[in-house]
């Protein structure tokens, strides 16, 4: 062969060679598309997947979301039962502005009592005392409702005209006070210094028994004998205790 001749030879095989490696490569290529759209399928799934896991992300949201309502179902029902704690508080509060009192349990009024000596055989003070005996007061609640009573009531015992009257002063005894339901009694005592001397002697023939905190009294009569007349005295052995 000729020298032309031997570089055409050369020359159409490259040509050949690079077709081939072309056509190679583009198969390559069209491989590679066509794995690319394989996978499309696939990713499409994967992400089928993520939606499904977004969906469970958001299902888990919407729990957490009825699980914050939830929380704050549990803060409102707080708040209820704060109010009506409050509430429960309200009544005791209107009740005792109306009664005066902080149980809510008005006070014994004068109309609603009803006074008496005791006098049973304990009860009776002892002539023979020598000096200051006792004598008690019994109040019972006559009424249809509850009430009150504390303090000091106001005796003042009284001749048989009413012209001479004797005001007792107080002890200083501490007291409490007492619930007497409808039919419920309590009681005070009396300190007298009785006596049978025919003189400096005071003889009372009713006493007139202020409940505590009232102005209107009730009237009874008196029962026992005469007194030492200690009506100026400052500290008279004839005094009045306290109820509670």
């Amino acid at each position: 062969m000729s020298a032309n001749t031997t570089a055409r030879t050369v020359r159409r095989r490259s040509l050949r060679i690079a077709v081939a490696a072309l056509t190679a490569a583009a198969g390559l290529t069209l491989t590679a598309c066509s794995g690319s759209d394989a996978n499309t399928e696939p990713a499409g799934q994967s992400d089928a997947g993520t939606a499904v896991e977004s969906s469970g992300t958001g299902s888990s949201a919407k729990e957490q979301g009825s699980g914050a309502q939830a929380e704050s179902g549990g803060k409102t029902d707080a708040k209820t039962d704060a109010k009506a704690g409050s509430g429960a508080k309200k009544p005791g509060t209107n009740a005792a502005g109306s009664g005066g009192s902080g149980s809510g349990v008005d006070r014994c009024h004068t109309s609603g009592l009803k006074a008496a000596f005791a006098t049973g055989e304990d009860a009776a003070p002892d002539p023979n005392a020598g000096g200051s005996t006792t004598t008690s007061v019994v109040l019972t609640n006559k009424g249809s409702r509850t009430c009150k009573i504390g303090g000091f009531p106001g005796v003042d015992l009284k001749s048989e005209n009413g012209g001479e009257r004797w005001s007792l002063a107080r002890s200083s005894a501490k007291h409490g006070s007492i619930t007497l339901a409808p039919g419920d009694s309590t009681d005070f005592t009396i300190n007298v210094a009785l006596t049978k001397e025919e003189e400096g002697f005071y003889q009372p023939a009713f006493a007139d028994i202020t409940p505590p905190n009232e102005t209107k009294s009730l009237t009874i009569k008196w029962p026992w004998g005469t007194l030492v007349d200690q009506r100026s005295a400052t500290h008279p052995a004839t005094f009045v205790n306290p109820i509670g």
